[in-house]
């Protein structure tokens, strides 16, 4: 038996078979659910230069908007062997070797403030990292032996995040942030990082952003040592923070 092996230079998506390119589609449309509304979804699709245009299901979205799920096929293809993500971490700790490093190598505890800052009130992103339930079966930071964390909350001036972390001599400080619109999670982040640094604190302290839409790369370009997104646990971030003060203390 034959199996068609990937080539990672011209990569497909897959979908029943290795490079059938199909790819699954849901959105919304402004207009009422209607034959009509059905053949306009499926017109755009292929006006993006999809084929095999398939609506496989349309619902009413209240009055003036229609709901969307559909499948197609994709032609082009990508050289995946061309990527590179920047990363915070290459080797991500467990949580046993975490408290070890910190126990018999850093040799004190590591305090860590977090935030969830000005108008941004959601808190899942940081009490998944913070809080001592964590998430999926990965336990918070609060529960690590070594870690003294402060969970500030949401909706917190940026001055009040400052002002604990000097207070207590903070190691880290860990800003999430969920709300996106209008961009509005760059001009917090970067509100934060303007005060952190006219406060003479920058260089002194590992500053961490978190949130569905940040990555690494825009961490760094915001002046942030770190960037963490989705499917984060709380091991991922605890590694970076035990790496980079292990790698300041060698300096």
């Amino acid at each position: 038996m034959n199996i068609k092996q990937v080539n990672l230079k011209k990569i497909k998506p897959y979908g029943d078979t290795l490079d059938d390119g199909k790819i699954q589609f849901s959105f919304t449309l402004p207009v009422n659910a209607s034959d009509e509304a059905k053949e306009c979804a499926k017109r755009y699709l292929e006006m993006l230069g999809f084929s095999n245009v398939i609506i496989t299901h349309m619902d009413a979205m209240g009055k003036g908007f229609s709901f969307f799920v559909a499948y197609a096929s994709a032609d082009k293809t990508i050289d995946f062997t061309t990527i590179s993500v920047p990363k915070a971490t290459r080797e991500v700790w467990d949580k046993h070797t975490i408290v070890e490093k910190v126990e018999k190598e850093l040799k004190r505890n590591i305090t860590i403030v977090g935030a969830c800052i000005e108008s941004d009130a959601h808190t899942v992103g940081i009490d998944a990292i913070l809080n001592m339930k964590g998430i999926a079966g990965h336990k918070g930071l609060e529960s690590y032996h070594g870690f003294v964390v402060y969970n500030m909350g949401a909706q917190v001036p940026c001055e009040e995040v400052i002002a604990l972390a000097k207070k207590v001599n903070a190691d880290a400080i860990l800003i999430s942030q969920i709300v996106t619109q209008k961009d509005i999670h760059v001009a917090n982040l970067t509100k934060f990082i303007e005060l952190l640094e006219a406060e003479k604190l920058r260089d002194k302290v590992i500053v961490i952003a978190g949130g569905p839409r940040i990555t690494h790369e825009l961490a760094l370009e915001l002046g942030y040592d770190a960037g963490f997104s989705v499917g984060t646990y709380p091991e991922d971030v605890a590694t970076f923070i035990v790496q980079s003060l292990l790698h300041k203390n060698l300096k």
